[in-house]
């Protein structure tokens, strides 16, 4: 009787299964026999009564099906891993642009299972297996997709996993833990940049005690999967009959006939609740904060934004900066309680995420954060609304939206390491602004008097500001953006690593790496170290390495010379060339993540990203202002003894001067006015002291004198006027390119109706 009741439970289970899993079968594909369309691999010791199939995380992001799946490899360019099912309504902008619309997909398509987190690291080491290694730098630990290699060949941390033998009993095993539906298996070669090794094609074998094993079968045949061409480029494998099982192996049947048999991989799975196993009882981390999570196109961005705007429209604007090369607007979000303008005494800040298209995670968490500070100011969460309150903010979401557009169209997984990275045209937007250090150094080296050479506002070099100079549309457009609003403090997020990064980037004398510190290295190494502790991965002294480099004995914070050299980096751009400090994020492991991923990345990053817009509130405030008509005094030097590097005041006069605690003598000179000195003391709260300066001015005979002697103007005085010259010139540029550029896509569009 048990039995019997054990085998209906069982028939009733698969039933259960099949109509669950109805999407991923044509029609024409069901048979009567139900068991040859989903297999599951209990072994004769297990009790699983009942069998659901579930996503591996809990979270508010939709499911994504796709078409019914062929029973062959899917390679990257011949389909996405991830579909959009997403009606987008026609919409058209205020200034004339031109509609995007995309109609809404009717077929009914499969429901999509997320990785199990070998990129991510998720899948801890000791779930990954082989049946050889060449070395333990190769082992199975460095099987996981996109992880990179150091220079050095043959170091403890290479590029992926290689077997020891070439020979078709090679394998590469996973433990899911959990009972899990295997849907597909991602693929890509070898990270080197001395060897070609990648596999040609493979079999994919299944277990549930890792002792039994059966290999997937395509109708009657073992399935033989293609692998890679190349050493980068992912290609997907979907699983002819999606199978429930515990451990997946991937069997390299061929190989790149002058390399070795080496991969990196990634396995798609859904997680399947099973109630007599021992982690039934674990729950999937996720977010309880209700944000939309997953991966926005450039439609979906704009959408989400003006959403946002109408929920907040009190504290919310939306903005735009410039255009993309092929016209993508670049959007801001400004958050404030006066949003619009510049209100004396309120410092601006500013988040920028998308430098490298591919890298989505700050995309994503930037568009996270505009939303969570929407809902929680109107909860009255008090420190939300002081941030809302005391500080003018503003979010650009997607700095290189053409490159985001290339990565996305491929997905999180199929995008690879380099995928989108770059402009439309091919720039590397990172190293792309002017290299403002090595002008300052050459300047010291040959000054007799290095005092006399300006530490801050330098201007850009002449050549940067001509049409023909390599020059991106977003780089010109973040440039204009910096020079019209006085930020002080920012954030650059990127993804790939775990670790933040502060200026200088560049190196003196072009060395590859080299500590190169600031005047305010420590004030910057106290903002890198706020996001690294409360960053909850960055903060986890357990976390295994993403790649190769150990940032955790530097806890987690790096001078970027003492990474890698980056001339004309934005970090540097910003703090020699306008009065901003400013930081790179290496937000995760993943550049790419799974849209499951999202709502637990937020969770890590949340405190972290309030946290740090909070330390623009220390060190000095205040106004310059004139004694006789209590004006405020723009570009008013203010200068802090032993800091080499200077800022300036505000339009409005008003100035903000980010320092440590402790006692500073600060001066403070305009053109034509006599210089103000007073102490101010910096405490350890974080609230800014404020510091106020009247300045009277010099007497007209005096200002005759000092020109009678040839002492004009102030050198400094002569640089910003050359700063101010540049910009000009740079916005010239700018105009007659991006009509050029208007001019070409409209005539293109006119021979493509005409041929049409």
């Amino acid at each position: 009787m048990q039995l019997t009741e054990r085998k209906m439970e069982k028939s009733l289970c698969t039933l259960a299964a099949v109509i669950f899993l109805g999407g991923y079968f044509d029609a024409a594909q069901l048979t009567d026999d139900t068991t040859t369309e989903v297999h599951l691999l209990l072994n004769s010791t297990s009790t699983a009564a009942s069998v659901t199939v579930q996503l591996q995380h809990h979270s508010t992001a939709k499911t994504t099906p796709t078409a019914a799946q062929k029973l062959h490899t899917t390679a990257v360019t011949k389909k996405k891993l991830h579909r959009k099912n997403i009606t987008r309504d026609s919409e058209e902008e205020n200034n004339g642009e031109k509609k995007h619309a995309s109609k809404t997909d009717d077929k009914k398509t499969q429901l999509e299972c997320p990785p199990l987190g070998l990129e991510s690291l998720r899948v801890d080491d000791s779930q990954i297996r082989a049946s050889s290694s060449q070395r333990s730098g190769l082992g199975p630990h460095r099987g996981r997709l996109n992880i990179q290699s150091g220079i050095a060949d043959g170091d403890l941390y290479d590029g992926a996993w290689c077997a020891e033998y070439k020979d078709q009993n090679q394998w590469l095993e996973v433990d899911a833990i959990y009972l899990t539906l295997f849907t597909g298996v991602v693929l890509q070669g070898k990270n080197s940049i001395w060897s070609w090794d990648w596999v040609h094609t493979y079999k994919v074998q299944l277990s549930n005690d890792s002792v039994t094993w059966k290999t997937c079968m395509n109708r009657t045949e073992e399935a033989i999967f293609e692998g890679n061409q190349n050493a980068w480029a992912p290609v997907l494998a979907v699983l002819p009959v999606p199978t429930v099982a515990r451990f997946i192996r991937i069997n390299p049947q061929t190989w790149y006939i002058n390399g070795t048999v080496c991969l990196r991989a990634e396995i798609l799975g859904c997680r399947v609740h099973d109630p007599d196993g021992i982690y039934s009882s674990e729950q999937d981390l996720g977010s309880k904060d209700p944000l939309d999570f997953r991966h926005h196109n450039y439609n979906e961005m704009r959408k989400l934004m003006k959403s946002v705007t109408k929920e907040c429209p009190d504290i919310t604007r939306i903005y735009t900066i410039g255009k993309s090369y092929t016209g993508l607007k670049l959007y801001v979000m400004e958050i404030s309680d006066n949003p619009g303008k510049h209100e004396l005494g309120e410092p601006e800040f500013r988040y920028v995420a998308g430098m490298h298209g591919n890298e989505a995670l700050g995309r994503e968490l930037v568009l996270n954060l505009m939303q969570y500070l929407c809902k929680e100011y109107k909860k009255g969460n008090q420190r939300v609304v002081r941030l809302v309150t005391d500080t003018r903010i503003h979010l650009l979401p997607s700095m290189n939206p053409d490159g985001y557009e290339e990565a996305y169209k491929k997905g999180s997984e199929l995008a690879g390491w380099a995928e989108g990275r770059y402009s439309f045209e091919g720039i590397d937007l990172n190293s792309n602004f002017p290299d403002l250090n090595n002008i300052m150094w050459d300047a010291e080296e040959m000054a007799t008097d290095k005092s006399k050479v300006s530490n801050h506002y330098i201007p850009m070099p002449e050549y940067y500001t001509q049409e023909d100079a390599m020059v991106s549309p977003e780089t010109r457009a973040v440039i204009s953006w910096m020079e019209d609003i006085p930020f002080v403090l920012s954030a650059n997020l990127h993804g790939g690593e775990l670790v933040v990064s502060y200026p200088f980037d560049c190196t003196w004398g072009w060395a590859p790496q080299e500590d190169t510190p600031t005047a305010d290295n420590a004030f910057f190494r106290w903002l890198a170290t706020v996001y690294a502790s409360t960053n909850l991965v960055m903060a986890n002294p357990n976390r295994r390495l993403c790649h190769y480099e150990d940032f955790q004995v530097h806890n987690n914070i790096i001078n970027g010379g003492a990474w890698h050299t980056v001339p004309g980096s934005m970090n540097d751009f910003s703090y020699m060339h306008t009065n901003c400090f400013e930081v790179t994020v290496e937000l995760s492991c993943d550049k790419y993540p799974h849209v499951s991923e999202l709502p637990i990345e937020w969770e890590n990053n949340k405190e972290s990203l309030l946290v740090y817009m909070e330390q623009i509130h220390r060190g000095i405030k205040g106004v310059v202002r004139d004694k006789m008509t209590n004006q405020g005094i723009s570009d008013a030097v203010i200068k802090v003894e032993d800091h080499d590097h200077d800022i300036r005041s505000a339009a409005d006069g008003d100035y903000w001067r980010l320092l440590n605690p402790g006692e500073y003598k600060v001066v403070v000179w305009a053109e034509g006015y006599f210089p103000s000195m007073r102490r101010c003391h910096v405490g350890m709260e974080p609230r800014a002291t404020i510091c106020d300066f009247t300045l009277t001015k010099t007497p007209l005979q005096r200002l005759k004198e000092i020109r009678a002697k040839g002492l004009k103007i102030p050198q400094d005085f002569l640089q910003l006027r050359l700063r101010a010259l540049r910009l000009r010139k740079l916005r010239a540029t700018t105009k007659v390119l991006n009509q050029r550029r208007v001019g070409q896509r409209t005539l293109q569009e006119e021979r493509k109706a005409r041929g049409a």
